[in-house]
């Protein structure tokens, strides 16, 4: 079976939501501050899961562009400088997926650091 594929994506500036809908039918509203902290870049996730960096005070964050790479995904230029990674179909649809389970382990994650998502 063939990886999920995007049919359309929309980047609600106003409310910081990127939305993406695939071909299986579903549509993922992500948001912002969700899409970066969870950013596919080495300068994030390291080389490795011993080396991953915990991103905070990226509550206020929005994607200040889109840049498609190649036919396999995009790269999010986002407003606080980052934009390394590249965010293919199956890491989109991944964080979609993922995204209750992932969100709340990112919030506790940032509680046993004693960071917040407050910029």
């Amino acid at each position: 079976m063939a990886a999920p594929q995007p049919t359309d994506i929309t980047l609600h500036r106003a409310s910081r939501v990127l939305e993406v809908a695939f071909d299986t039918g579903e549509t993922f509203r992500l948001p912002c501050e969700y899409l970066r902290v969870h950013s596919p870049s080495a300068e994030v996730q390291g080389h490795g899961p011993s080396q991953r960096v915990l991103q905070f005070g990226k509550q206020n964050v929005n994607i200040a562009a889109i840049e498609p790479v190649g036919q396999y995904g995009v790269k999010l230029v986002f407003d606080d400088g980052h934009d390394t990674g590249i965010f293919s179909w199956s890491v989109l649809y991944d964080l979609g997926t993922h995204q209750a389970g992932k969100w709340q382990a990112y919030l506790d994650e940032l509680a046993a650091a004693g960071k917040s998502r407050e910029p």
